[in-house]
């Protein structure tokens, strides 16, 4: 019997603007299962061995549909869209048109708008025990994007122990897309104390510095000799608590784009590995994006109760969000993020467990 017990699926069997919810689980054959839900396209638990070979849920969510709907934190686990971080001042000019949208962070677009993507019932269809396809279609003019999207998320379990996520979308008017996914992860076990125990490397020699309201400046500042340089391998807490401008803004920690080593980028090599010395659970994040959102959970409040009945207090869990850089559409220096009609966007971005016998 696991250790951890993922969410009964009954509990997710629910209605939601008219459509139904339901919760989906995967399972490799070496015991590894993915509990997903069509609410938010999203990842609700992620059960992976320890060192001791007992399995561990290392992702926050909660035990219902229901607390999905009314969590403190929308963002748990879901496929963030249209466009995954910040826009800023919520509006942005294609071919000379100025699209507004109803901010919702101060004074930006956070993950699509209040209504973005991780608040939709997606249509969904499970491929044997290790495959599961989302589909949504974004009407033209939600949330204030242009165009109608066509997306789908692919999931799939491997016997190597990798959450593959494969996007694909298509549009029939010029839009901006940025998806990714919003897992909060805490390889310790979900709930089970902070993560700042958590060592972790990221390939990036820049990061993007960010203004008061966390749009970043457009510089692209060198991670050398600040807070930022996890080039080689660090423990969280070493050098969060410093007195750093940039770690201020982040609320008290890392809340900040990396730009990746594009060498890596597409390969079968990680753009980020971190380990929990607790439970020699170490995590490689492979992706084709050229970005990398950190975030140590600095706006985690103990108001949200987890699967195992605990608080999800401040740094109690991190994000690795692969994605586009935030505020792209604004921001013409930096990679694209428009999408053409007759274009497809395509992204993946794996979640590679294993175990650290060392620790």
């Amino acid at each position: 019997m696991p250790h951890h017990r993922l969410p009964e699926s009954a509990n997710f069997e629910h209605q939601i603007a008219g459509k139904k919810t339901h919760l989906v689980v995967l399972e490799n054959n070496r015991g590894v299962r993915v509990a997903l839900t069509d609410y938010g396209a999203r990842i609700v638990g992620i059960q992976v061995p320890d060192k001791s070979g007992q399995l561990i849920d290392v992702v926050l969510g909660f035990n219902t549909i229901n607390d999905y709907v009314h969590a403190n934190e929308p963002y748990h686990g879901v496929t963030v869209g249209r466009f995954a971080n910040r826009i800023a001042n919520g509006r942005f000019t294609i071919d000379g048109e100025t699209f507004y949208m109803q901010p919702n962070n101060g004074p930006n677009v956070l993950h699509g708008g209040a209504n973005g993507f991780h608040t939709r019932v997606w249509d969904s269809r499970v491929v044997y025990l290790e495959k599961a396809d989302f589909y949504y279609i974004s009407t033209d003019g939600e949330e204030g994007f242009p165009g109608e999207l066509s997306v789908m998320v692919k999931y799939r379990l491997t016997d190597n122990n990798e959450l593959i996520i494969s996007y694909r979308a298509e549009t029939d008017k010029a839009t901006v897309i940025n998806l990714t996914n919003h897992a909060f992860f805490n390889l310790n076990g979900e709930g089970n104390s902070d993560v700042l125990n958590h060592v972790l490397q990221i390939h990036a020699d820049k990061y993007l510095p960010v203004d008061e309201h966390q749009i970043p400046t457009g510089t692209l500042e060198a991670v050398a000799g600040t807070p930022f340089d996890f080039r080689e391998t660090k423990p969280i807490m070493q050098d969060i608590a410093q007195a750093n401008d940039q770690l201020a803004k982040g609320n008290g920690g890392f809340d900040h784009n990396y730009i990746l080593n594009t060498e890596l980028l597409g390969t079968k090599l990680p753009v980020a590995t971190i380990i929990s010395p607790l439970t020699g659970i170490r995590l490689d994040v492979l992706t084709t994006e050229p970005g990398l959102q950190l975030y140590t959970g600095n706006f985690l409040s103990g108001k949200d109760i987890g699967k195992q009945g605990k608080p999800y207090h401040k740094h109690g869990a991190f994000c690795l969000e692969t994605q586009h850089f935030p505020d792209s559409p604004n921001q013409p220096e930096f990679p694209s993020t428009l999408l053409l009609p007759g274009q497809v966007f395509q992204s993946e971005t794996t979640y590679r467990f294993s175990v650290e016998k060392s620790w």
